[in-house]
């Protein structure tokens, strides 16, 4: 019986213990490239979030080493770094072909009140007044043909984007976007696994901000792009399947690089994660 999109996704994200603090993973059998950068980060918090109990991670911090081969299992080792009475600390490797494609570490925190304060959240439509995500992709695969069946496949995030640009002409226009996002379907009642779903997420639209105001996207096939870290800080809890607001910015792009950040809000204007990233945007030459 084949599945929806998030089954599929939260059949990813359900890791086989291979031995204590070791964890296997796969790759989705239609990709042909290299490993989404979200599926690593989302499978890495599972295999770290697996060795501790009674606590939430609040932060992470990745590096992107090599390609993933999606057509190879991913083999995740953790190391349990420290387990301190506020703190845990986990170090994660994923490993391919013998070598290390990827490592992340993890810092997790009990429960605690404290001082509180946020940004505001900003002023944009709600996510019912915007076109569904299947409608602008049908448009564009009218215009990339060739690319139809991964324009038109159902997936397991909903996105819709407030003022999207036209990714065959994009306008140059100020490095900040915003994204309503969402998993598409409901997810179990777990607190650790909406972090994993939401940390896979993260990295579906961030790197594109830095682009913004060159007017150039990944569609021209002017520019290499690739993920090169990931930092993720979690303020507090939330649902992954319910609307969750990821507003985007790029402060500066130099050296071939982009720094990228993103807030996630809820509909209430909850600030519940921040994210922030470096990216490969190198311009092809021809």
């Amino acid at each position: 019986m084949s599945q929806s999109p998030l089954d599929e996704l939260l059949s990813l994200l359900d890791l086989e213990p291979i031995e204590v603090n070791i964890f296997r993973g796969v790759s989705p059998e239609d990709r042909s490239q290299r490993v989404f950068g979200g599926q690593v980060l989302g499978q890495a918090l599972v295999a770290a979030s697996r060795t501790v109990e009674d606590r939430l991670a609040h932060s992470l911090h990745a590096y992107f080493i090599l390609p993933g081969d999606p057509k190879a299992p991913i083999l995740y080792e953790v190391d349990r770094s420290r387990d301190g009475s506020s703190f845990t600390t986990r170090r994660v490797v994923a490993i391919q072909h013998g070598r290390p494609i990827f490592n992340m570490a993890v810092s997790f925190h009990v429960r605690e009140e404290g001082f509180a304060h946020q940004f505001e959240m900003p002023d944009v439509p709600p996510p019912e007044s915007l076109p569904p995500e299947t409608e602008l992709r049908a448009e564009w695969a009218k215009r990339f043909p060739e690319q139809s069946y991964w324009m038109l496949r159902p997936r397991p995030i909903e996105q819709r984007p407030v003022n999207p640009p036209d990714p065959l002409n994009p306008d140059k226009r100020p490095p900040v976007q915003h994204v309503w996002v969402r998993a598409n379907g409901t997810l179990p009642d777990d607190d650790k696994l909406h972090q994993c779903v939401l940390a896979y997420a993260s990295d579906m639209t961030l790197l594109d901000t830095c682009l913004l105001p060159h007017g150039v996207s990944w569609f021209s096939g002017k520019v290499i792009m690739a993920s090169l870290d990931h930092a993720m800080w979690f303020h507090q809890p939330f649902r992954a399947d319910d609307w969750l607001l990821y507003t985007q910015d790029s402060p500066t792009s130099a050296g071939a690089r982009g720094l990228n950040r993103g807030m996630v809000l809820t509909r209430d204007g909850r600030l519940v994660a921040s994210v922030a990233q470096e990216g490969l945007i190198r311009p092809k030459t021809r």
